[in-house]
C-alpha cells in the first residue's frame, strides 16, 4: 500500500484547496471526481470526502458507491460528505433556519479523541452550507459542536471514519492543517514521505523505466514548467531529450532569442523554430477566445510533429502540464458544464500524430515545480519567472489577432514588466500581463482628438493560480507605466489597472 491520499471530489470551490493542504503535510494525494473512482482503491491509505454545492436532499445530487471504501480505509468526510454519510445512513439533513456561511468557534470538543487532539474549545472553524445535520447517522457519536451547528463533527464508531459540517482546508479554519495532521499522519498512518528530492528520484526512475532507451520531444516554453520538465527529463534520459522552442509569433518583446540564450550552459539540446507566421495564419480573422486556443494548440502539435520527423526514430513528446492546468480542463463532477477553459497543452495527441505523450509534472502545483526545480539546482532568477500563458499574447488580445495588435501589445507588456523589475515589485507579484482590449477610447493629444487603443494591466499574487488576488500596486508606479505606454506605444491612449481576483474573474481574460 502506497503512502497516497484520494479526494473524491463532489464539486466544491474548495476541492483544490484540501490537496494543496494535504501536500504542505508533505503526503501525496490526488483529486479524482466523485463519480469515476479509481478502479485499484489499494494504493490509497486514507479518502477525503469533499463538499459540494448540492444539497443532498436535491434528486441530481452526487450519489457515490463508497461500499469499496468505507469501513475498509479511514475516510474524512468534509461539508457536503458528512451530511451525505448521515443523509444515506439514518440521520437527518434538514435546511438551516438560517444560511451558515463564515466564521464560528468550536464551543464543545469531545476529550480523549485524537482527531481534536491539540486544538482547543473556541477554535475558529469556517462555515459553508446550507442544510445542517440534524440527527447522527446510525452509530455515530458527536465529536464537536459549535453555537449554532450542533453536530458540527461527529465518527462512525467500530471504523475509522470521521465528518466534519466546516472547511479544515480554508485559512479561516485556524487550526484546521493540525485537524488535517492528526487525521492523516496519527489516525490513517498515512508516512509524510513526499518531498522534492523524493519526487526528483521517483520521477526520474520512473521515467527511465517508462521512455528507456527512445528519444523525447520536449517543447519549451522558457518557463518554469516546461524548463523542469527538462531538467527532470534530461536526468533521466540524457542525450536521448530533444528540446525545441517555437516562436509562435506570441511571445514577448524579443522573448525568443533571450530564452534560447538562457538555456545555453543548462546541457540541454535546444533547437529554436520560428513558426510565427504559420500560427498567425491560423488565427485570422478568428474571435472566440477557446477557437484561438484550440488552433493555436493544433499548430503547435502540428510544428512538432513536423520536427519530430527530424529526429529519427522520435517516439514521445513530453509536455510541461502541471496540475491546475488538468483541474480546469475537466470538470470536477466528470461532465462539460463545469469547465473553465481549455488548455492547449491538455488533453492527448490526435491519432495522426504517432508520439506517445510523457507529462513529468501533471500532478504538481506550479510551487511545488519551483521547489522541485530548486532541489535540482535551476537558477533561481529562471524558477521566480512569472507564469506566462502557453497561448501567449493571443489570449491577451481580445478580438481578433493581427500582426500590429501583436507589436502594440509586446511594447506595452515590456514596458510593464520591466517597470515592475526596475520599481523591485517583480517577486512581489505571481503573474502580470497586459491586455489589449476591443475598444478604442476617445483622448486628446497634443491637442488634438485621438481614437486609439485601451490596455488593461493585470498583476496578481497567488500560490498556485487556482485562486488569486489583485496585487495592490503603488499609485506612483502605474501612474508612471501609464504615462509610459501612452507616450511610447503608438495606437494606445487610456490604460486601466484590472482589481478582479479569482475568482470571480480567471487571471487571464480570456
Amino acid at each position: 500500500m502506497q503512502n497516497n491520499v484520494l479526494i473524491l471530489d463532489f464539486g466544491s470551490q474548495y476541492t483544490q484547496l484540501i490537496a494543496r493542504r494535504v501536500r504542505e503535510l508533505n503526503i501525496f494525494c490526488e483529486i479524482k471526481p466523485y463519480n469515476h473512482l479509481p478502479d485499484d482503491l489499494s494504493e490509497y491509505k486514507a479518502v477525503i470526502l469533499s463538499g459540494s454545492p448540492f444539497s443532498v436532499r436535491a434528486e441530481d445530487a452526487p450519489h457515490p458507491d463508497l461500499s469499496q471504501i468505507k469501513g475498509k480505509v479511514p475516510v474524512l468526510a468534509v461539508c457536503y460528505g458528512a451530511q451525505y454519510l448521515a443523509h444515506f445512513n439514518g440521520g437527518n439533513v434538514s435546511p438551516s433556519n438560517t444560511r451558515e456561511y463564515g466564521r464560528a468557534n468550536l464551543s464543545y470538543i469531545k476529550d480523549g479523541e485524537l482527531f481534536f487532539d491539540g486544538i482547543s474549545e473556541g477554535s475558529q472553524v469556517w462555515m459553508s452550507h446550507s442544510d445542517t445535520i440534524k440527527a447522527l447517522p446510525t452509530g455515530a457519536y458527536k465529536l464537536a459542536s459549535t453555537h449554532d451547528v450542533e453536530n458540527a463533527a461527529y465518527k462512525l464508531e467500530h471504523e475509522e471514519t470521521y465528518a466534519i459540517q466546516f472547511h479544515p482546508e480554508v485559512y479561516h479554519t485556524t487550526d484546521g492543517k493540525k485537524l488535517l495532521e492528526n487525521f492523516l499522519v496519527r489516525i490513517a498512518g498515512v508516512a509524510q514521505t513526499w518531498t522534492p528530492d523524493s519526487f526528483v528520484e521517483t520521477t526520474v526512475a520512473e521515467l527511465k523505466e517508462k521512455i528507456g532507451n527512445e528519444k523525447v520531444i520536449l517543447g519549451l516554453s522558457g518557463g518554469v514548467d516546461s524548463t523542469v520538465a527538462a531538467v527532470l527529463l534530461h536526468k533521466a534520459i540524457g542525450k536521448h531529450l530533444h528540446c525545441i522552442f517555437v516562436n509562435n509569433g506570441l511571445l514577448r518583446k524579443n522573448e525568443f532569442q533571450s530564452v534560447l540564450d538562457q538555456y545555453k550552459g543548462m546541457g540541454l539540446n535546444v533547437k529554436g523554430v520560428d513558426a510565427s507566421a504559420r500560427f498567425l495564419d491560423s488565427l485570422a480573422g478568428e474571435s472566440d477566445p477557446e477557437k484561438k486556443r484550440k488552433a493555436i494548440g493544433r499548430v503547435f502539435i502540428e510544428v512538432f510533429d513536423d520536427e519530430s520527423h527530424l529526429v529519427e526514430d522520435a517516439k514521445w513528446l513530453a509536455q510541461g502540464t502541471i496540475y491546475p492546468d488538468v483541474i480546469e480542463s475537466v470538470s470536477a463532477t466528470g461532465g462539460p458544464s463545469a469547465t473553465i477553459k481549455s488548455h492547449h497543452n491538455v488533453g492527448g495527441l490526435p491519432d495522426y500524430m504517432k508520439l506517445k505523450v510523457v507529462e513529468p509534472l501533471r500532478m504538481l502545483f506550479k510551487d511545488e515545480v519551483r521547489r522541485v526545480g530548486a532541489s535540482m539546482g535551476i537558477n533561481k532568477e529562471l524558477l521566480g519567472r512569472h507564469p506566462f500563458p502557453g497561448p501567449g499574447l493571443a489570449i491577451r488580445i481580445l478580438g481578433d489577432i493581427t500582426a500590429e495588435k501583436v507589436a502594440i501589445l509586446q511594447e506595452v507588456d515590456a514596458i510593464f514588466i520591466n517597470g515592475l523589475k526596475e520599481w523591485g515589485l517583480y517577486d512581489r507579484v505571481w503573474q502580470a500581463g497586459a491586455m489589449l482590449l476591443p475598444v478604442n477610447s476617445v483622448g486628446v493629444m497634443g491637442d488634438e482628438r485621438t481614437y486609439e487603443k485601451c490596455v488593461a494591466l493585470r498583476a496578481v499574487e497567488s500560490t498556485d493560480g487556482m485562486t488569486a488576488d489583485w496585487v495592490n500596486l503603488p499609485y506612483e508606479f502605474l501612474q508612471k507605466t501609464s504615462n509610459d505606454i501612452i507616450n511610447k506605444v503608438r495606437g494606445v491612449n487610456r490604460v486601466v489597472y484590472d482589481i478582479s481576483s479569482k475568482p470571480p474573474a480567471t487571471i487571464e481574460w480570456e
